[in-house]
C-alpha cells in the first residue's frame, strides 16, 4: 500500500500491485512444498540420517535438513549465504523502519526542539529496544505450531483495521479521519489482546485456559475467523465514530473516493489500464482459487 501511494501515477501503482501479487503466490509453495517433499522422503526412509533427525526435531527442521542432506557442498553454501543475506536485509529494513517511525512520528513530536544528533541517538536506542524485543519473542515463534501459520496468524490479527480504513475510505465519502483513527486503535487493541491470550499457551506457561471460559473461547477461535471479527469491529467503530463527528472537508477528499471522483478522474483511471492488466489479475485469481480448491482436498 505504501509503494502504491508513492507511485507517480495510477498505471505504475496498478502494475506494481499486480506484480507484487504474483510474487506473493510463491511463498505458499516455497513454504509448503519442501515440507511435503521432506515428509515423503522420511516416510519412505530414503535417507536414514534425515529420517532419524526428522523424528527427533519434527517438521520445524524440514528445510535445513533438506539443505543438509540433499544439496551438494557448493550449492549448499550458496543457499545458506542467500538465506542469511535475505534475513539480514529484511531485519535491517524492519529495524530502520521502526526506528524512523518512533523518531520522526513520535519523539520529534514530543521534542520539537530536538537536535539532529539527539534524533539519531534516539533512533539507535529504538533499534536496540526492537532487537531486544525480537530476541525475547524467539521462544514464542519457536514453540508455535509452524512458522508459516504463526506469521499468517499475526498478520491476521494486525492487518484487518488497516484493510478497513483503506477499503471503506475509498468507497464511502462520509468517513473521516477520527473514524479511521479509532478504527485503527480499537482493531489494534483487539488484535494485541488475542496475541496476549495466545502467547502463554504457545510458550507453554499454561497448558490451556479453563474449558468454557472467555479466554479459552478466544484462544480456540481459528485465527482466520478472529480476523473476520476484528474486521467487523473495526468497520463498526469507523462508521459510528465518523457519524458522531464532523463530516470531512469535501474539497480535501475530492478525487480520493468513488463518490467524489469527477468525470476527468474516471477518464484518467480508465486510460491507465489495458487488457494485460486484466489478464494478469485474472491469472492471479485463477492461481489463488485453484490453490484453495486443490489444498482443500
Amino acid at each position: 500500500m505504501q509503494r502504491a501511494l508513492g507511485a507517480p501515477n495510477e498505471k505504475v501503482a496498478r502494475e506494481g500491485s499486480i506484480f507484487a501479487a504474483f510474487l506473493k503466490l510463491f511463498p505458499v509453495y516455497l513454504f509448503i512444498i519442501p515440507g511435503l517433499i521432506c515428509y515423503a522422503l522420511v516416510k519412505k526412509n530414503m535417507i536414514p540420517e534425515m529420517t532419524a533427525e526428522f523424528t527427533a526435531k519434527g517438521s520445524q527442521g524440514a528445510f535445513p535438513m533438506m539443505v543438509q542432506y540433499l544439496l551438494p557442498a557448493g550449492l549448499r553454501g550458496i543457499v545458506v549465504a542467500g538465506l542469511l543475506s535475505a534475513l539480514m536485509g529484511s531485519l535491517a529494513g524492519v529495524f530502520n523502519a521502526c526506528s524512523t517511525l518512533f523518531t520522526v512520528d513520535l519523539y520529534e513530536k514530543w521534542r520539537p526542539q530536538a537536535t539532529q544528533g539527539e534524533l539519531v541517538r534516539m533512533g539507535r536506542l529504538a533499534t536496540i529496544v526492537m532487537v531486544i524485543i525480537a530476541l525475547i519473542w524467539i521462544p514464542v515463534v519457536k514453540n508455535a505450531d509452524g512458522l508459516y501459520g504463526y506469521l499468517q496468524s499475526v498478520q491476521g490479527y494486525l492487518a484487518p483495521p488497516i484493510f478497513v480504513v483503506f477499503f471503506l475510505g475509498v468507497f464511502w465519502k462520509r468517513l473521516n479521519a477520527q473514524g479511521c483513527f479509532w478504527a485503527m486503535v480499537v482493531g489494534f487493541i483487539v488484535g494485541i489482546f488475542r496475541m496476549c491470550v495466545d502467547t502463554p499457551v504457545t510458550i507453554g506457561w499454561i497448558k490451556s485456559y479453563p474449558q468454557g471460559s472467555f479466554l479459552w473461547i478466544v484462544n480456540n477461535i481459528n485465527f482466520q475467523y478472529f480476523s473476520i471479527l476484528i474486521t467487523l469491529i473495526s468497520a463498526v467503530v469507523m462508521v459510528v465514530v465518523s457519524y458522531m463527528t464532523a463530516e470531512p472537508n469535501q474539497p480535501q477528499i475530492q478525487g480520493l473516493t468513488f463518490a467524489t471522483a469527477t468525470a476527468e478522474d474516471k477518464a484518467n483511471t480508465r486510460a491507465s489500464w489495458n487488457k494485460w492488466d486484466v489478464i494478469g489479475s485474472l491469472v492471479i485469481m485463477v492461481f489463488i482459487i485453484g490453490a484453495y480448491i486443490y489444498f482443500t482436498g
